[in-house]
């Protein structure tokens, strides 16, 4: 009788650059400001055991973390404006600008709103990607090195 493995996860950490602002806010973030923000994609799976072939020993190679979150969300994001389709005044300001990178949110862009929106966009990217294999099971988004937002799967 073999005693079964439990899953492990992996954690990527990637970077990106956006401004955003918050516009109800009652302090500094109602105004236009950007981040250095850090993504983590947290992944659950099996270890793989395939003999003699690259994955062996991995849950998932971090390349493909990598690959994925870039090519779904942070390429995306990256050096944009987040910003809410409320926000009527900056989405019409952006507009203006010719070739402006910009990403209208359904929701005010705070932390804890783009970490929802991050993992609702990867989950079933990495589900569909693995056919079930493994998971994506946590994403952390840092919007400073001291405040971050957790979102999981419950």
């Amino acid at each position: 009788m073999s005693i079964p493995t439990p899953a492990i996860t992996i954690t990527r950490r990637l970077e990106f650059d956006a401004g955003h602002r918050i516009p109800h806010h009652d302090g500094q973030c109602r105004h236009l400001h950007g981040h250095r923000y850090a993504i983590e994609l947290t992944v659950s799976g099996d270890v793989l055991e395939t003999p003699g072939k690259a994955d062996d020993g991995m849950v998932l190679d971090f390349g493909d973390i990598k690959r994925l979150a870039n090519e779904h969300l942070v390429s995306l994001w990256d050096h944009a404006f987040l910003v809410a389709k409320e926000d009527q005044a900056v989405v019409a300001f952006l507009a203006s600008m010719p070739n402006h990178k910009t990403v209208i949110l359904d929701r005010v862009p705070t932390v804890e709103n783009l970490a929802q929106t991050a993992f609702a966009i990867l989950e079933p990217i990495f589900a569909e990607a693995f056919q079930g294999r493994l998971r994506l099971a946590s994403i952390r988004l840092y919007e400073t090195p001291n405040c971050w937002a957790d979102i999981s799967q419950n």
